[in-house]
């Protein structure tokens, strides 16, 4: 029986780490139905995790922004996302993507040769991510593969075994494509980076409250603010004055709804130096004022979250 996700929130933790389990200790492997479009915002929003990932766009047109790489995708059409790479789904309508997310020890414990002749050279090299069309043969049979898979967790019967049958046919055919084959020897650059937009966005969750300014947030990690700012570009293609603010305007919306204090307070001890400033910004990111958020938020209703950093414009 296929898995339907929880829609409407991406569940990660403050390093973007999603922090769903896929599948169990001994069995970790899930699979998922999803529509994007179902999703709030209409994405499946920044997140990572140790496992791979494949997707299958089934239905429709969506958008993946995976690591530095922006891809739109068609029906018919497939991604592989490796381990540890950060990565956003978007999409303008219904989009339905069949996926699964898998540990690779799933295949082969870490220790035998399988993994580390065709496993480790995957999640060590520098590819983050793989689009496959049905226009190339290898790229059209790992479709076949992956579509395969789908249809085993359907059907009645051993599909534990059936699963890793085919996920094993499937990684032979990927460890073959020339992407992978030709990269093998290529260092994976990364997990500096990451770790280092980890500490800032760490910097920016403990300071909120307070004045920030990049010079400050460039601090944290002794990094120039021309390298910050490409660094989160390159990563969650946002600027960090615009997290900052989408932040803040999270931080916001949750003491609204578990306070009664009045909006001007609930402004300042969010770093808003204006209450008329944060208004406007809180209604252009959840197309509500505060008090009519706190309003709905005490029956009930179910409210969205505020948008993706980046797209609530810039902050004081």
């Amino acid at each position: 029986m296929c898995t339907f996700a929880g829609y409407g929130k991406t569940m990660r933790d403050e390093s973007f780490r999603e922090t769903t389990r896929h599948g169990s200790e001994e069995y970790p492997f899930q699979y998922y139905l999803e529509d994007i479009w179902l999703f709030d915002f209409h994405c499946i929003d920044w997140h990572w995790h140790p496992e791979v990932e494949f997707v299958f766009l089934e239905q429709g047109t969506a958008e993946f922004l995976v690591g530095n790489q922006r891809h739109i995708l068609n029906a018919g059409t497939g991604i592989f996302i490796n381990s540890q790479v950060i990565h956003r789904f978007e999409a303008t309508e219904s989009a339905q993507i069949p996926n699964i997310v898998f540990s690779p020890f799933l295949l082969a414990p870490e220790e035998s040769l399988i993994f580390q002749k065709y496993m480790r050279p995957v999640l060590d090299s520098p590819v983050e991510c793989l689009v496959f069309s049905q226009n190339h043969l290898q790229q059209r049979e790992i479709l076949n593969k992956l579509c395969a898979v789908f249809a085993v967790q359907e059907a009645a019967g051993a599909r534990e075994l059936k699963t890793v049958e085919l996920l094993l046919g499937l990684w032979e055919i990927l460890c073959e494509l020339p992407e992978i084959s030709g990269a093998f020897s290529a260092p994976r650059p990364r997990e500096r980076g990451r770790a280092r937009l980890q500490i800032m966005l760490q910097y920016i969750h403990k300071n909120y409250p307070h004045p920030i300014s990049l010079d400050d947030i460039a601090g944290a990690v002794a990094l120039s603010k021309s390298s910050v700012l490409s660094l989160f570009r390159q990563t969650i293609h946002t600027s960090p004055v615009s997290y900052l603010l989408n932040y803040r305007l999270k931080q916001a919306a949750k003491l609204l709804a578990a306070t009664e204090n009045n909006v001007s307070a609930i402004a300042e001890a969010t770093g808003f130096e204006s209450t008329g400033y944060f208004c406007r910004k809180f209604k252009e990111a959840f197309q509500v004022t505060p008090s009519e958020y706190r309003r709905k938020a005490a029956r009930g209703i179910a409210l969205l979250e505020a948008p993706a950093a980046g797209s609530t414009g810039s902050a004081p």
